[in-house]
């Protein structure tokens, strides 16, 4: 007399390497977290922090010392000229500083969202939006408190700027180094050669 076929027999176990739903994918082409933490943040904090106080005091010592519209020769065609700005870059909006204001804050609040979400996609993305940030709110504390900013770095042949504004040129090239040179070393999906045994 034949037993009856078990149904209680243990099942094979379906064990995957690594964080990927597919086993056959690659290990080196599985997602690593990007989202920002701590040290980025602090990061972050600190380049946007400094980037702030170098600009509104470089703004405080030129306000003190140097009345509105004088200048003083330094190197070449470059001059401190004390000079005021309502608007944007090269006196954009200078009759809207209110939208110029809340555009700021969006574009900030943007930042920060963006940040929070993929601040480990490079090393450079907190020094980078750190001084995208720390230059923008710099320029908006003065919107807010005076309705302009004071702009004071002169080239005869470019509008009057502050550090501020430097501060923002240089991250947003930064930015730009950085998406490239992760775009550049990302794994690629399904382009890395499976291993034969």
């Amino acid at each position: 007399m034949s037993e009856p076929a078990r149904n209680d027999l243990p099942r094979r176990v379906d064990v995957r390497v690594g964080s990927s739903t597919n086993a056959l994918q690659p290990i080196s082409s599985v997602q690593r977290p990007v989202a920002a933490g701590a040290h980025q943040w602090l990061a972050l904090l600190v380049v946007a922090g400094t980037a702030v106080v170098a600009d509104q005091l470089t703004k405080s010592v030129v306000s003190m010392r140097l009345p509105l519209g004088n200048a003083v020769a330094a190197i070449g065609p470059f001059s401190i000229h004390h000079v005021q700005n309502s608007g944007i870059a090269f006196g954009l909006f200078a009759d809207s500083t209110t939208a110029v204001i809340v555009l700021t804050t969006a574009a900030v609040a943007a930042m920060l969202i963006f940040f929070a979400r993929s601040a480990q996609r490079h090393p450079l993305l907190p020094v980078a939006l750190g001084l995208v940030i720390g230059g923008s709110v710099a320029n908006l504390i003065d919107r807010v408190r005076l309705g302009h900013v004071t702009d004071f770095l002169d080239f005869d042949y470019w509008p009057a700027f502050n550090l501020a504004d430097t501060f923002i040129v240089v991250g947003v090239a930064l930015l730009f180094v950085s998406f490239v040179a992760s775009d550049r070393t990302s794994p690629r999906l399904g382009t890395a050669p499976l291993s034969r045994s």
